[in-house]
């Protein structure tokens, strides 16, 4: 699973790339971005134009897994003697969001396929976990093995605008703006060090056009791996 990925691309560049009209980021500070961190996506707002802007990095859970946490924690609280409200538990159940997307068939992903709800999110390097000599954890990183040593891509996003949870207990409710990528299987480099799982990555222009405005049943193609070679390993 992908939870740490690089952003060194300009905004200019990325509108570029992406066919943005216009941005709403100001300036961008290139770093690593982490789960439920502000970081910029293209989408298409509700006149359909094509935007550079920011958003919370990981889309709502399932009904279910919020249940169930509440579920737990209201069985907890419960153990230490006191009344528990479930409905108000499960209102406030603090969800931080799912930042890695891979069954699109579920229900819980359905609504959010069509073109209005999809969204490319640039990175220049991303991590997957993985170990050194003495089995201590270490992020591996990636990135496209072209020249460039900070070749711009994008993943294949999904957004949602307005989006109102609890993220964190201690913030409380909050209203923002949210997205997550879809994952597939990995190719032979990502497959080395994370073989469950790695991000779908859009490099064409004929990829980022049928991402962002193809029917769901063009646009499900590209849910698979880059070929063979397509990425290299750099250090961190």
């Amino acid at each position: 699973m992908c939870n740490l990925y690089r952003q060194r691309s300009g905004p200019q560049a990325i509108m570029d790339m992406a066919g943005a009209m216009r941005a709403t980021v100001g300036n961008l500070a290139p770093g690593d971005i982490y789960p439920d961190y502000p970081a910029p996506i293209v989408r298409n707002d509700a006149n359909g134009v094509r935007e550079l802007a920011l958003a919370r990095w990981g889309m709502p859970s399932s009904k279910k897994m919020i249940f169930d946490n509440a579920t737990k924690r209201a069985d907890k609280l419960r153990t230490k003697g006191g009344e528990v409200d479930f409905q108000k538990v499960l209102e406030f159940e603090p969800d931080s969001g799912t930042t890695n997307v891979r069954n699109t068939s579920s229900s819980h992903w359905r609504p959010h396929l069509s073109p209005t709800s999809r969204c490319l999110v640039p990175f220049t390097a991303f991590s997957e976990p993985g170990r050194d000599a003495a089995g201590k954890y270490r992020p591996v990183w990636f990135k496209l093995a072209v020249d460039d040593p900070e070749p711009l891509a994008f993943f294949a996003g999904l957004h949602l605008q307005a989006h109102t949870s609890v993220r964190k207990i201690k913030t409380g409710m909050e209203t923002i703006d949210v997205f997550a990528f879809l994952t597939t299987e990995p190719n032979a480099e990502v497959g080395a060090v994370h073989p469950k799982a790695m991000p779908v990555i859009l490099t064409q222009s004929d990829e980022i056009e049928a991402w962002m405005t193809a029917p769901w049943e063009i646009a499900r193609e590209l849910q698979r791996a880059l070929p063979n070679g397509a990425l290299g390993v750099i250090d961190a």
